[in-house]
């Protein structure tokens, strides 16, 4: 697709119908790690804003552990997991419970999904949150989402919600994804050096990524830092969709396309939400090695992967499962729905369609992972 400028890619997120928006505990909270609840206010005043404008809003937004330690007596935010978890529990029906005061006075009501990392990996799981969500913005209703950090392990997180909010753009095709934090924009430095400066448009996120240097803010809420949040712009822009980083007190000018912060364009066609959800959020459990030619016919984007082109299995998966395909070398060249188990692949290795038919049966003369089910990385 062609690179649209800057003027174009905020016009498209003023004129969005479906708006996620996240936002981070440290834009939510006092220095001591409390709620704030003037922050939490004008937020959902400028959210309530697009909403009567006929917009559609969802909220992915953090916030439950720094709403709970205080409240169980904690000085700080605690690094035990265990002590985490139980603020969470304690804080995320107080967060709660000061949305829904909030979005009332605009006569707006709240739905709350809380998600792990397995609601997006399972697709059965992937289905009924889409569902859910869906619904919730049929209904009128303004769906505030957190990750469910009183489940939540360390070993497997999306990272202070930044990927989640991505995630969540993808399943509910939103037009626009607004990322708030703590800095108002993305900087060529952190902003506290001398000679930083703002970047107020990045038209490729995926080479900013590369050479943009980056550093967190010193806040001791929060637990995501600028990269977690340049990620989630680059799975929005590889998605099709645009994205818009500054801080919380801009969230209004950030919605209406005004020139706040750094905006991202999106570096590719929207895709189909299943294509999204294999390349981002599905779980590889296994891997399927190619040969070079079938290496280079699926580095060419529109060849399915046969069982003649596929030299080694690697793993235990079921048919269904994602799996990812390797070159010889060991390097990831797409990630894919495998369409047999790995206990019968062995067997397939090596033949051509007419052999798979003539020795295994018709049922074997498929690809390992057919083209519709295969998404380059």
């Amino acid at each position: 697709m062609n690179t649209p400028s800057q003027a174009q890619v905020r016009r498209a997120i003023a004129e969005a119908q479906t708006i996620v928006v996240k936002v981070g505990s440290s834009s939510l909270t006092e220095p001591s790690g409390h709620l704030d609840p003037q922050r939490l206010n004008a937020l959902v005043a400028a959210i309530a804003r697009v909403r009567l404008m006929g917009g559609r809003v969802v909220l992915v937004s953090s916030g439950a552990i720094a709403a709970g330690f205080g409240t169980l007596g904690f000085d700080k935010r605690p690094t035990d997991v265990a002590d985490q978890q139980a603020c969470a529990a304690v804080g995320q029906g107080l967060l709660m419970a000061q949305y829904e005061t909030a979005f009332a006075r605009y006569g707006l009501r709240v739905g709350q999904i809380l998600i792990t990392v397995s609601d997006t990996i399972a697709p059965q799981q992937y289905r009924n949150v889409r569902r859910t969500l869906d619904r919730l913005l049929d209904l009128g209703a303004v769906p505030i989402i957190n990750e469910n950090d009183s489940l939540a392990s360390n070993e497997i997180r999306f990272g202070d919600n930044d990927r989640l909010s991505a995630l969540i753009a993808n399943i509910v095709v939103a037009d626009a994804l607004v990322l708030l934090t703590d800095v108002d924009a993305l900087y060529t430095a952190p902003p506290s050096e001398p000679g930083s400066k703002r970047i107020s448009y990045v038209p490729n996120v995926e080479d900013a990524l590369a050479k943009v240097q980056v550093g967190g803010t010193g806040s001791n809420v929060g637990t995501g830092g600028m990269v977690t949040k340049m990620e989630a712009a680059r799975v929005a822009a590889v998605s099709g969709i645009p994205a818009v980083l500054t801080c919380a007190s801009n969230a209004g000018p950030a919605m209406m396309g005004d020139p706040v912060g750094t905006a991202f364009a999106p570096i590719n066609d929207r895709g189909s939400s299943r294509r999204l959800w294999i390349g981002f959020a599905s779980h590889p459990q296994g891997t399927l090695v190619a040969d070079s030619g079938a290496a280079k016919a699926v580095r060419g984007g529109a060849a399915s992967l046969l069982a003649a082109g596929v030299v080694e299995v690697k793993g235990d998966f079921a048919a269904g499962d994602a799996v990812w395909v390797d070159d010889e070398q060991g390097n990831h060249l797409a990630k894919g729905l495998v369409g047999f188990d790995s206990e019968e692949i062995p067997q397939m290795l090596g033949r051509n369609t007419a052999q798979l038919k003539r020795f295994l049966g018709e049922e074997y003369a498929h690809p390992l992972v057919h083209r519709d089910n295969l998404v380059l990385v």
